[in-house]
């Protein structure tokens, strides 16, 4: 069973920029996508960003767009989230998530295979 662990979550205030990262316990055949989740309070869980584990293929919600940035790093079986110019609505709990599939994208949480226990993110005005 691949275990996901986030990590890189703080306090930051608005403008700021965090570094999230995601380790994965083994390289297997078993995911080929991973992606990046959050789910703020009262508010349901959205993806908000996905890349092939070949590289090069990245997907964004439209509210990240221009300001976050997905990467992997297959040699430490570890995913990365950039986050800049971060708002306070980009405040929430973020999870990493992985999945075999035969496109990458930014699918229902309920569609990863594995999932991560999440890294809290507060961005204070």
């Amino acid at each position: 069973q691949v275990q996901l662990v986030e990590s890189g979550g703080d306090s930051v205030q608005a403008g700021g920029s965090l570094r999230l990262s995601c380790a994965a316990s083994e390289y297997t055949s078993s995911y080929n996508c991973l992606a990046w989740f959050r789910q703020a309070p009262g508010k349901e869980r959205e993806g908000v960003a996905a890349i092939y584990r070949g590289g090069g293929i990245t997907y964004y919600v439209d509210s990240v767009k221009g300001r976050f940035t997905i990467s992997i790093d297959n040699a430490k079986n570890t995913v990365y989230l950039q986050m800049n110019s971060l708002k306070p609505e980009d405040a929430a709990m973020y999870y990493c998530a992985a999945r075999r599939a035969s496109t990458c994208g930014l699918r229902p949480f309920y569609e990863y295979n594995y999932r991560g226990q999440g890294t809290q993110v507060t961005v204070s005005s």
